[in-house]
C-alpha cells in the first residue's frame, strides 16, 4: 500500500457551515491517536506557518496553539486529508506530558464496557 502525495489549495477542503474541519491528531511514531480538535482556514494557515498545531476553540471562540500554556507542544510532521476532503489527519511529535488537558498522554484513555 502506498500513499499518494498531492498538494491541495486550502479552498478545496470542505469546511462545515461554521467554517470548521475536524483534525485527528496522531503521534507520528507510536500511531496513537492523541486528540481531536477543530480548525478553520486561518488556524490551518497558522499551523502550516508555525509548524506547531493551532486550533479554533469552539467554546472560547479563539485560536490556541497547543502547548502555549502547558508546554506540551505538538510539532507537525505531516498533514493529510481524507478522500472526501472534510477531515484532516495531522501527525505530530508530541512534546511534554501529553496531549490531554487531564494530564493523560492521549485524550482517548477511557474505554466503553
Amino acid at each position: 500500500m502506498t500513499s499518494k502525495l498531492t498538494k491541495i489549495n486550502l479552498s478545496k477542503l470542505k469546511f462545515d457551515k461554521q467554517g470548521l474541519i475536524p483534525a485527528i491528531i496522531q503521534d507520528y511514531k507510536t500511531k496513537d491517536v492523541l486528540m481531536v480538535a477543530y480548525m478553520n482556514k486561518e488556524s490551518l494557515r497558522r499551523t502550516l506557518k508555525l509548524g506547531k498545531t493551532c486550533y479554533w476553540s469552539r467554546s472560547r471562540k479563539e485560536y490556541w496553539v497547543k502547548g502555549l500554556t502547558s508546554g506540551n507542544f505538538q510539532f507537525v510532521k505531516s498533514i493529510c486529508y481524507d478522500c472526501d476532503m472534510d477531515a484532516l489527519l495531522i501527525k505530530v511529535r508530541q512534546k511534554g506530558e501529553g496531549a490531554c488537558h487531564t494530564g493523560n498522554y492521549s485524550c482517548f484513555y477511557r474505554r466503553l464496557k
